[in-house]
């Protein structure tokens, strides 16, 4: 099946971007309706993240980002197996994109997870020469696992590692100058992790940005990715370094890349990954939030 799906990936990445939209429109209010666990964890993050908004405008939240999320999934065909000329057409950039190019420090790229978070990895390797490095989560899948490692570094000058075996590898490529691609805000247990506010719900939280930064003095960078209407393509900007960032404190640190990125989330909403269990880990004595 996993097979069948990638070949559909493949043909369908041909089409014109337009008729790609309009497709993954379409797959996305099928998932509204034929997806009812993870309609139910969207919901829940909007009602948590958001609970000034009405219900009925929580829902047209959720369901436009069904919609986003039906994109940004037939599209990873196009970001996978479409031409590197055809992706720097149809990706563009705001912000000092080559920063690691000229940095004498190591740069971490902190990107959060909108539904474009891909096209961001892909911009680092299109536009700068820096290699770029990132850890991803091994799939159960051998078949599906192959195919988004082939997909993420197709375009070469990059390595990934598997979250399960990142550890050393991972600063040692750090150390030599690659720059790492950081996606800081999912819900990995408490594990070198702290409970902070997320738009005022306790998350666990990772705190290895902060003190990979402070470790290898490295500068942080936040990059936001998002899905642009129909065929206009995509828009990744680049924002300036953090002066300010690492703080000895990496808790601190951590409120404060929440912040940002509630900010960030604010200004596109629909485009954010309700989907996922973002305040599955709770401290001890709550109940679930789920």
């Amino acid at each position: 099946m996993a097979r069948i799906g990638l070949a559909a990936l493949w043909l369908f990445q041909w089409l014109p971007l337009g008729l790609q939209a309009a497709c993954g429109n379409g797959l996305g209010r099928l998932g509204y309706r034929l997806v009812p666990s993870r309609r139910r964890v969207a919901l829940r993050n909007l009602e948590l993240c958001f609970p000034e908004l009405t219900p009925e405008r929580r829902e047209a939240i959720a369901r436009e980002h069904f919609r986003w999320l039906g994109r940004s999934l037939l599209e990873r065909g196009l970001l996978w197996y479409g031409s590197p000329a055809r992706l720097r057409r149809l990706i563009r950039i705001e912000g000092d994109v080559t920063l690691a190019e000229r940095s004498d420090k190591p740069v971490m790229w902190l990107a959060p997870h909108f539904v474009a978070l891909d096209v961001a990895g892909a911009s680092i390797l299109l536009f700068q020469s820096r290699k770029g490095i990132s850890i991803y989560q091994r799939q159960s899948n051998a078949v599906l696992d192959r195919a988004l490692r082939r997909g993420r570094l197709r375009l070469g000058n990059a390595e990934i590692f598997s979250r399960d075996e990142a550890g050393k590898a991972l600063f040692r490529a750090i150390r030599r100058g690659d720059g790492f691609f950081n996606l800081p805000d999912m819900d990995f247990g408490i594990r070198d992790a702290a409970f902070v506010p997320f738009f005022g719900v306790h998350a666990a939280t990772l705190l290895a940005p902060s003190r990979l930064a402070r470790a290898l003095d490295m500068i942080v960078q936040p990059v936001v990715a998002e899905i642009l209407p129909g065929g206009a393509g995509y828009l990744v900007r680049y924002e300036a370094p953090w002066a300010d960032f690492p703080s000895d404190d990496p808790v601190t640190d951590s409120a404060r890349m929440n912040r940002w990125i509630e900010g960030e989330i604010r200004r596109n909403p629909t485009q954010y990954l309700w989907v996922h269990r973002r305040f599955k880990t709770r401290p001890p004595g709550e109940p679930s939030l789920y």
